[in-house]
């Protein structure tokens, strides 16, 4: 059953304070909106706009970028981090040719049967790009639901069965109004219950938190471990593929060698890209991004 003491002080609030971002815009195609949650997942939207814009601005819809090479789609990816997820989009937009004419799907079970797409992304583009009722669950909306529901600081580090039941019974039974009531909860957590220095004074639904009323009880269940970077094999897999990415062609291996020091390092991230599928070996010894 809806539970909707939230939703007019969310709606009302974000009426007055969503940012305005191209993919929210009303002539957001689907396509539009699929890129832009791919791009947007572990990114923030700073980073993401750019890259963005440039990438429909070559591939306006998936016929477009599903005609190139996945290669091309790992390079104008540039430094979103996680590569993986543009040669999935581009595998997504070949799906999406061959099995829907084209067309981004609107219903969830045909978005999550596309390559590398998850319940959190399907149910974002469904809601999203095509206003159907889904609890859309990322990062924003598990915290503040946490807190203003729950009574904690912070949701579960992995997605509960609860926490989706929760959501769902805040779902606006319209359908159009309970998308914009997802994304309305998504900005919440993103411009005021943030992570570390949530302005309270500022919220729309602070009378009605959980959290706030129990006098901010603070976080008492797993450490929380922030991700670091420098040094890792993810670092060293993101130097070897920019080498990649800005050559014209194919690599010899010493170009490989020169970006990274540390030998049985450079060597695991290596033949991690090359199982990713985002560096092909040649048989001249050469390295190249997919063809």
């Amino acid at each position: 059953m809806h539970e909707p003491r939230y939703t007019e002080p969310v709606l009302t609030w974000y009426a007055a304070n969503a940012r305005d971002l191209p993919w929210r815009r009303a002539d957001a195609s689907p396509w539009a909106v699929l890129v832009s949650e791919i791009m947007l997942q572990q990114t923030p939207v700073v980073r993401v706009l750019p890259a963005y814009e440039s990438w429909l601005s070559r591939w306006p819809d998936p016929a477009a970028l599903s005609a190139d090479p996945p290669g091309e789609a790992v390079r104008a990816w540039g430094r979103l981090g996680y590569p993986r997820r543009a040669l999935n989009l581009h595998a997504s937009a070949r799906a999406i040719v061959d099995r829907h004419e084209g067309v981004v799907p609107a219903e969830y079970d045909e978005l999550r049967a596309l390559p590398g797409i998850g319940a959190y992304t399907a149910a974002a583009v469904a809601s999203f790009a095509y206003r159907r009722r889904h609890a859309v669950l990322d990062t924003n909306v598990r915290r503040v639901l946490a807190r203003a529901v729950s009574g904690v600081e912070y949701p579960p580090k992995s997605q509960t069965v609860a926490e989706v039941r929760v959501a769902e019974s805040l779902l606006p039974l319209d359908p159009p109004v309970a998308a914009r009531w997802s994304v309305a909860v998504m900005e919440l957590g993103a411009l005021v219950c943030t992570a570390r220095t949530p302005r309270c004074a500022d919220c729309p639904i602070a009378r009605e938190c959980t959290w706030r009323l129990a006098g901010k009880p603070p976080y008492d269940g797993p450490p929380r471990k922030g991700q670091t970077y420098a040094g890792t094999d993810r670092q060293c897999r993101g130097r070897l593929l920019a080498v990649l990415r800005h050559a014209p062609g194919p690599v010899e291996k010493a170009a490989l060698d020169d970006v990274w020091s540390e030998p049985l390092q450079r060597e695991r991230a290596l033949a991690a890209l090359i199982e990713d599928g985002l560096v092909d070996p040649l048989d001249d010894g050469r390295y190249a991004l997919p063809s």
